[in-house]
């Protein structure tokens, strides 16, 4: 019984125990941090904007699906959408990703991937629209909407995304705050792994 339950965990690891805190998080996890801050570096994306994306779209669980369509309020037949894994990327977006940066092997459900994915859309949102790296509320309608759908304005009457948009930000205000506490901390106990 305990063989199954430690190949479910591999298979479905809990997300982290506090998600609203990311210096517990990446504490609980140092090789997250270091593929966070290579997000980063890589696409001048600020990982508390990334993370709180990710912790938005998937509550940071790597096999995150969209909720069933319901035929007659109790049959299933199909999910919302495509959208998958950490990052909640859809096929399409995630396959655009995959040839654009030559990552042909990325896979949704591996939470370095997700990250690079995340920055890297933040990087083309950044690009096409001109939003500030640090700007998480328009980061956030860009990625749920699509950067043709925010430069439509396609979020602008949709009040509950306005409204949740809202909420990224205020987590990524609060990471800033916490990784400017423990980064240091953070980047002196991971150090050895840039070297693995």
């Amino acid at each position: 019984m305990l063989v199954f339950a430690g190949a479910l965990y591999l298979y479905f690891p809990a997300p982290p125990e506090r998600p609203g805190d990311i210096c517990h998080v990446f504490s609980e996890r140092p090789a997250w941090y270091i593929l966070a801050r290579r997000s980063e570096k890589r696409w001048e994306a600020p990982m508390q904007v990334t993370m709180a994306i990710m912790r938005h779209e998937s509550g940071f669980r790597k096999h995150a699906r969209t909720r069933w369509r319901l035929f007659l309020g109790f049959i299933p037949v199909g999910r919302v959408s495509s959208a998958y894994g950490y990052a909640q990327a859809q096929d399409s977006t995630w396959n655009l990703y995959r040839t654009k940066t030559g990552r042909e092997d990325a896979s949704r459900n591996d939470f370095g991937d997700a990250v690079d994915f995340i920055g890297w859309y933040m990087d083309v949102s950044r690009r096409m629209l001109n939003l500030k790296p640090k700007n998480a509320y328009a980061h956030y309608l860009a990625y749920h909407e699509g950067q043709l759908g925010y430069k439509r304005g396609a979020h602008l009457n949709q009040a509950w995304l306005l409204h949740y948009a809202k909420k990224v930000e205020a987590t990524a205000s609060r990471y800033a705050g916490q990784l400017a506490q423990c980064r240091t901390k953070l980047n002196q106990a991971t150090w050895w792994m840039f070297w693995v």
